[in-house]
């Protein structure tokens, strides 16, 4: 049973939710907020509930098999996301979730259109989708550093300066679609400050179990910091929606971070109440039909009768 606390917290994620354009600006939200909230030491614990419970509810998507969900991490250099995604999903089971990392785009990739290689890592009915960035990136590093536009093979004509709020109503549009289809989408951008990005940079040089964290790209992409929180505050912007919310988590404090975004995998798939199916009358006949020949080849073996039990939900046979 989830402790008080630990209700509480899920309704954390709020504070930091967007669902609209309207008034959104990066500035209004700080990266080392903490809600004054005193749980650093407790941290462990209340992950380790939040898993039983995301446990739970990723029992009943799965059994489900009608919605899906699909979790959006985007963040700077250094912010957290590998740390989080393995902190927060750890309880969750590897045969309804799938978790994707998005690098530069291969020429294959490159040859078609910006959506293309991320819509076939889209997660199956009853399952959770990871993307560790995603083609957000298409409106954002891709901005930020505009000869990669020019690598897309793209139509001249096509490369006007409407293109990001074109992209925009791609996105928006695509998203729109996809919660149509019953894809539970949540996007989380963890908000690093760059005093906290610096000292995380330093850790990874002094520490040798780090080093491979780090490479001078990192190095050179934090000259464009101001470039990048430029293109995230329009990003978030225009693409928040009721059916596809931002929400800009604080990142300088990590176990901070990591309450926040199980606060809000809670709840998106709360927001779907996932529930065990039901048997109809012939498969419950058949099922008590079973357990009666079980129950006789148990007794004619001489074995006890088993204690009576409440009987097992079915679960959907998987290929």
């Amino acid at each position: 049973m989830p402790s008080e606390t630990h209700r509480s917290l899920t309704r954390l994620s709020r504070h930091f939710r967007v669902t609209g354009r309207d008034g959104f600006r990066l500035r209004a939200f700080s990266p080392d907020d903490t809600r004054d909230l005193q749980l650093k030491d407790r941290t462990d614990a209340l992950l380790e509930e939040s898993a039983e419970v995301m446990a739970q509810l990723q029992e009943r998507l799965y059994a489900q098999d009608r919605w899906s969900v699909l979790l959006i991490f985007q963040a700077m250099d250094a912010a957290g996301k590998d740390g989080t995604i393995k902190h927060v999903m750890t309880g969750l089971n590897p045969r309804g979730c799938e978790a994707h990392s998005f690098k530069a785009p291969s020429s294959e990739e490159l040859d078609h259109d910006f959506l293309w290689r991320t819509s076939n890592k889209l997660p199956r009915r009853g399952h959770i989708g990871i993307f560790n960035r995603s083609y957000y990136e298409e409106m954002l590093v891709v901005r930020v550093h505009p000869e990669i536009l020019g690598r897309q093979q793209l139509p001249a004509e096509l490369v006007t300066p409407r293109i990001w709020k074109e992209r925009f109503e791609d996105v928006v549009s695509y998203e729109r679609y996809l919660s149509r289809q019953g894809v539970v989408i949540r996007k989380f951008f963890l908000y690093v400050s760059p005093e906290e990005q610096r000292r995380r940079f330093l850790e990874r040089i002094a520490e040798p179990d780090k080093h491979w964290k780090f490479s001078l790209g990192d190095l050179h992409e934090r000259e464009f910091f101001d470039d990048y929180l430029a293109a995230y505050d329009d990003v978030i912007r225009h693409t928040a929606s009721p059916f596809a919310p931002w929400y800009v988590v604080p990142a300088d404090h990590k176990w901070f971070t990591r309450l926040v975004v199980a606060s809000a995998v809670i709840e998106a798939i709360e927001s779907v109440q996932p529930t065990f199916p039901t048997v109809d009358a012939k498969t419950l006949r058949q099922l008590k039909a079973a357990e009666a020949a079980l129950l006789h080849e148990a007794q004619a073996a001489g074995l006890p009768r088993p204690g009576r039990t409440r009987a097992a939900r079915p679960r959907r046979r998987r290929s």
